[in-house]
C-alpha cells in the first residue's frame, strides 16, 4: 500500500475503499505507519469528510484492531448506552445498575473526563476500593452472576482509537463527524451489543453546540450501529445548564445514590427513563418503580461489593471525600434564574480540579459545584445559587469568575 497516494486521495476528496482503510488502521496501530502521516491523513478527513460507506469501514476497522468481546451462547440480550458528554452527567451510574434489574446483561465500558465534561470512570473511582480494570473473565463472570460491569477500555481493546484519538487531540483534528463516529462506535461495537441507546447532547456544555449538528451526528452513529448488527436508537438532550444539581465527582456519585434511593433531581430520573426505555425489555413504568423502590439501589450494591466498594461508602463519599472550603454564591438581586450556563460551570469545575486539562492530569474526587439551582426557579436576593467546594483559595477564586459568568437573573 502507498500511503502517500492513500493520503492524496483523500485530500483530493476521492472515496476510500474498505480493504485500504483496514489496512492503513492496522498498520497504524501496530507502528508500521508512522504519526506524521496519519496526521496528514485525518486532517485530510477533516476537511474532505468521508461517505458512510467510509465511515462504517473506518469503524469496523478500529474495532477490529483489537478484541471484540464474545458471550457464551444463550446468554441474555446485551445493552449499554454512551453520552457524548456534559456537566453533571452522571446517568450511567444510575441507569447501569437499573437496566442489569430487567435481565439483561450490561457489559460498560466508560472513559475518563477530559475538558469540561467529566467521566464515569473518574466518579467510579472515587468510590474507595472500587476496581474499574477487571480482565475480561472476570467482567464475563460478573455479568453472568450480577448482570452488569462498570470498567475501563482495556489495552487490547480498539487500540487504534487509542492511539488516533490522541492523535487528533494534538492535531485540531477532533471536530469530524467521520472520526468522532468510529471513535465512539469502534468501542461499543467492541462490547458485541445487541441494542445501544446514545444520548446525543447539543447546547453550550455540549461538543455540537447545535441541534442540527449533533442530529448529524446522532444519524451517522446510527447508521453505523445498524450496518454493523446493533439496534441503535439516539436522543437528542439539551446540555445548556447542569444536569441535576452536582457537579464534580464525589458530589455526583452521591447524588446518583440519592436517584438510585428514589429521591433524585427531576432531569435526572426523566433523562435516565428516557434512555433505559429504548433498550429495556420492560416497560418505563417497572423502570420508574425500581428506581422507586430500592430495586435499582440494591442492584448498586451488588456491583460495588462484586468490584471491591461498598454502598455504605458512596453514602458517606461527602465526608471521604470533603473539601476543605465551601462557599455558596449569593444571588445579588431577586428575579428568575434565566441562565446556569453549562459550559462556565464545567470550566470552574475544571479551576477547582474536578476535570483534566490534558489526558495526564489527576483530578480532585472531592471539589466540584453542588447546590446548582434549575434555570426558571425564582430566586430572592441573598440566596444560594449554588456552592462551591475547593481545595485553596487560589482555585476558588478562579473557579468564581467562571460562575460569575455563568449566572443571570432576570
Amino acid at each position: 500500500m502507498h500511503i502517500p497516494s492513500f493520503i492524496e486521495r483523500k485530500r483530493e476528496g476521492g472515496e476510500l475503499g474498505a480493504g485500504e482503510i483496514a489496512e492503513f488502521i492496522a498498520g497504524y496501530a501496530k507502528g508500521d505507519v508512522p504519526d506524521y502521516q496519519a496526521a496528514a491523513w485525518a486532517m485530510a478527513v477533516y476537511f474532505k469528510g468521508m461517505s458512510a460507506a467510509e465511515t462504517g469501514a473506518l469503524t469496523r476497522a478500529m474495532r477490529d484492531s483489537g478484541r471484540v468481546l464474545s458471550y457464551p451462547e444463550g446468554s441474555p440480550l446485551k445493552v449499554d448506552k454512551h453520552s457524548t458528554g456534559g456537566i453533571g452527567d452522571k446517568v450511567s451510574l444510575v441507569l447501569a445498575p437499573l437496566l442489569a434489574c430487567a435481565g439483561v446483561w450490561v457489559p460498560m465500558i466508560s472513559g475518563r473526563g477530559l475538558g469540561i465534561t467529566g467521566g464515569t470512570l473518574d466518579k467510579m473511582e472515587s468510590i474507595p476500593g472500587f476496581r474499574t480494570g477487571l480482565a475480561e473473565d472476570e467482567a464475563l463472570a460478573q455479568l453472568a452472576r450480577i448482570g452488569v460491569v462498570m470498567i475501563g477500555q482495556t489495552a487490547d481493546l480498539c487500540p487504534a482509537d487509542k492511539k488516533l484519538y490522541a492523535l487528533r487531540d494534538v492535531t485540531a483534528t477532533v471536530p469530524s463527524i467521520p472520526l468522532i463516529v468510529a471513535s465512539i462506535m469502534s468501542k461499543k461495537l467492541a462490547e458485541s451489543l445487541d441494542r445501544l441507546v446514545l444520548d446525543v447532547k447539543f447546547g453550550s456544555g455540549a461538543f455540537m453546540k447545535t441541534r442540527a449538528d449533533a442530529q448529524v451526528l446522532a444519524d451517522a452513529m446510527c447508521a453505523v450501529g445498524a450496518e454493523c448488527g446493533v439496534e441503535t436508537m439516539a436522543i437528542l438532550n439539551a446540555m445548556d445548564e447542569p444536569l441535576g444539581h452536582t457537579a464534580g465527582n464525589a458530589l455526583e456519585v452521591r447524588e446518583s445514590v440519592e436517584t438510585l434511593q428514589g429521591r433524585g433531581p427531576a432531569d435526572l430520573i426523566a433523562l435516565t427513563l428516557d434512555l433505559a426505555e429504548k433498550v429495556s425489555p420492560v416497560p418505563r413504568e417497572q423502570l420508574a418503580a425500581w428506581l422507586a423502590d430500592g430495586t435499582a439501589w440494591r442492584k448498586w450494591t451488588l456491583l460495588l461489593e462484586a468490584q471491591g466498594g461498598r454502598a455504605a461508602d458512596t453514602e458517606r463519599i461527602l465526608e471521604i471525600h470533603r473539601a476543605p472550603l465551601q462557599r455558596p454564591f449569593i444571588a445579588d438581586r431577586s428575579g428568575t434564574l434565566a441562565r446556569m450556563d453549562a459550559e462556565l460551570i464545567g470550566r470552574a469545575c475544571v479551576a477547582l480540579g474536578a476535570g483534566r486539562a490534558q489526558a495526564s492530569d489527576a483530578v480532585d474526587f472531592a471539589v466540584g459545584c453542588a447546590d446548582i439551582a434549575k434555570t426558571g426557579a425564582p430566586m430572592v436576593e441573598g440566596e444560594t445559587l449554588l456552592t462551591l467546594h475547593a481545595r485553596d483559595e487560589r482555585t476558588l477564586a478562579d473557579a468564581l469568575g467562571f460562575v460569575r459568568r455563568a449566572v443571570e437573573i432576570s
